[in-house]
């Protein structure tokens, strides 16, 4: 069967890759090696999309020299951002929950702050945000995005009310 690079417990597109257990997920965990790769992984896809991971045990990330170039390929092929939401899924799984919050808020801001990926920014309100596991977390990234949303009277990804009130 063919590996992934970034397993699920779900089917994804690749129908003949197998979802992984819980059992896998632990083992993973448990091996430093595992998840050095994972990280190596990570950094790759990254490069790839234009982005740098500059502090490996927060998350934090920037835009690469190459961004430009990258987030026009970003912009131009959709397919992305099923690979985007995968990983995103993935760093939960293997217990990256910190990586996914700061990658969520990078795509939220060159989405509805700096306005460079305009064509990611459905999947990052639809998708991306609701991959996030802490609900705190994910209550901030959803009240982050309706603060930069425009215009925000049309902002559907959370009630309105609680959106006036949060902190």
């Amino acid at each position: 069967f063919p590996l992934r690079l970034f397993p699920l417990r779900e089917h994804g597109m690749n129908w003949r890759a197998k979802p992984l257990t819980c059992q896998e997920i632990q083992a993973f965990r448990k091996s430093k090696e595992v998840m050095q790769r994972f990280v190596r992984a990570y950094q790759l896809m990254l490069r790839f999309y234009g982005i740098i991971l500059i502090n490996e045990e927060t998350g934090e990330l920037k835009r690469a020299e190459n961004w430009a170039e990258r987030f026009q390929n970003l912009n131009r092929f959709s397919h992305n951002n099923l690979r985007i939401t995968r990983i995103l899924k993935c760093l939960g799984e293997m217990g990256y929950e910190h990586y996914q919050v700061h990658l969520v808020k990078f795509f939220l801001t060159e989405t509805l702050v700096k306005e460079t990926l305009p064509n990611v920014k459905r999947s990052a309100l639809d998708y991306f945000l609701f991959t996030i596991r802490s609900k705190w977390k994910r209550r901030e990234l959803v009240h982050y995005a309706w603060r930069h949303f425009k215009p925000q009277g049309s902002f559907v990804w959370g009630p309105r009310d609680k959106l006036l009130k949060y902190r």
